[in-house]
């Protein structure tokens, strides 16, 4: 959807110069932001006071700040929708807005996204996984790396054109959105808002590469009945749990077909396993002497782009249901599939986003000495769907150099985040054009 507004002039060595100094200048500052933004743990479904922490860095710097709370009834006709399980009603989303009086580059959204997933047990991390720690050059937090800092990294990139004597001559929405981990549906929430812009970058750890293409995922519950009895007459009963295990290896039969298929893909032919099935949680039974009645099992399997989900979906059930046939119990007590989460489509970054990869090209050339920056394809999503597929804006994401994301001990290099930083300041310059400041 790029507007007909042409690109603004190259940047001067002289502004180059001077945008770059004032991240360096910054740099201290940005740490430490971060490093209280990480602390604040954005779990889902407690995302409130990350959420309130935000909002206040944006009305602080001035700009217009849209801040309400989500009401799922106006995202559920949308496409990319996905259902929700567990308790919404807070549920927010924060909009910080750049208006220029009078326009002359392309708008922007920049957007991050603050809800995080769980850490896991606190003791097998080196550090709480909310108490940041740097060390060797690296950030410690659950978050750090996925993606607080790179949201950071886009708001102090605008502090650093303001502190160089600019402002964007174009529109900027800085967008900080949740449910990223889950169903997408905080950048669903800006969208429905209005939110728009010719362009819009996610800076998520991508350790500077440009994800070309991701696949989709369909997230669902498996419920398994079992039929329960004292564990003394154990074979009188059938046990929940144990079926449940003999459904996950039906799964992963199925995923070794799709990954088979994949190979015929004409964008992800040439990438090894691109469809990872996940059984990610699982709760069952309610006592070691008792055959379990019941297990429920949260999983997730991978899509190619392009591929129908409502077929996908019914693969999925007809794999359980064709597993369950052949077993001794549930083939009398088939188990339920409920779709309960992600249920979002491939994307493919297309040729429209050519102009503002030029420009990004530009801007990470300068920042690494004329190199050239690589594109990737992932094996997971991203919130960038939902622009490219949906809304005709051009969307793709670059960020820092992240490990263990997800994982323990998560951590970010700083270094990157600043070189990050300094790239997203002349990726902004370079596409919305620069108005300098009066004193």
């Amino acid at each position: 959807m790029p507007s007909d507004m042409p690109l603004p002039d190259p940047l001067s060595p002289e502004t180059t110069a001077a945008i770059t100094r004032a991240v360096d200048e910054g740099f201290a500052e940005q740490t430490d932001f971060l490093a209280r933004f990480v602390a604040i743990p954005s779990e889902r479904f407690q995302e409130a006071a990350a959420q309130d922490f935000m909002a206040a860095a944006l009305r602080a710097r001035g700009y217009a700040v849209d801040d309400w709370t989500i009401d799922l009834k106006d995202l559920e006709p949308l496409p990319g929708f996905g259902p929700i399980s567990g308790d919404f009603s807070r549920a927010r989303s924060v909009v910080g807005s750049h208006r220029p009086a009078l326009v002359k580059g392309q708008s922007l959204i920049l957007q991050g996204h603050l809800d995080v997933v769980p850490p896991g047990p606190a003791e097998m991390w080196t550090h709480p996984p909310y108490d940041p720690v740097i060390a060797d050059g690296w950030m410690y937090g659950r978050g750090a790396g996925d993606m607080k800092a790179g949201t950071v990294a886009a708001l102090f990139a605008l502090d650093a054109l303001r502190a160089a004597g600019y402002a964007p001559a174009a529109t900027v929405h800085f967008q900080s959105v949740i449910e990223e981990e889950s169903t997408g549906l905080g950048a669903l929430s800006v969208l429905q808002r209005g939110y728009r812009a010719d362009a819009a970058v996610l800076p998520e750890p991508t350790d500077f590469t440009v994800n070309r293409a991701q696949v989709g995922a369909l997230w669902f519950r498996l419920r398994v009945r079992g039929k329960p009895v004292h564990v003394s007459v154990a074979g009188d009963g059938s046990n929940a749990i144990m079926a449940g295990y003999d459904m996950i290896r039906a799964l992963q039969g199925l995923e070794v077909v799709w990954n088979a298929r994949a190979v015929a893909d004409p964008v992800y032919g040439d990438v090894p396993h691109p469809l990872n099935f996940n059984a990610g949680k699982i709760k069952g039974g309610d006592w070691a002497s008792s055959v379990p009645a019941w297990c429920d099992i949260d999983c997730r399997m991978g899509v190619l782009p392009g591929h129908d989900l409502a077929h996908a979906k019914r693969e999925i059930e007809g794999c359980v249901a064709a597993a369950a046939r052949d077993h001794p119990f549930l083939s009398n007590s088939p188990p339920d599939v409920v779709w309960n989460g992600f249920q979002a489509e491939g994307y493919v970054l297309g040729e429209d986003a050519d102009p503002a990869l030029a420009v990004m090209q530009d801007a990470y050339g300068s920042v690494f000495d004329g190199a050239v920056l690589e594109e990737t394809k992932m094996t997971a999503l991203t919130d960038t769907r939902f622009y490219g597929l949906y809304y005709d804006i051009p969307a793709f994401c670059i960020g820092p150099r992240a490990e263990n994301i997800h994982g323990f001990d998560e951590r970010v290099a700083l270094a990157s985040v600043r070189d990050l930083t300094k790239v997203l300041a002349l990726f902004i310059a370079g596409w919305c054009g620069l108005i300098p400041l009066r004193d």
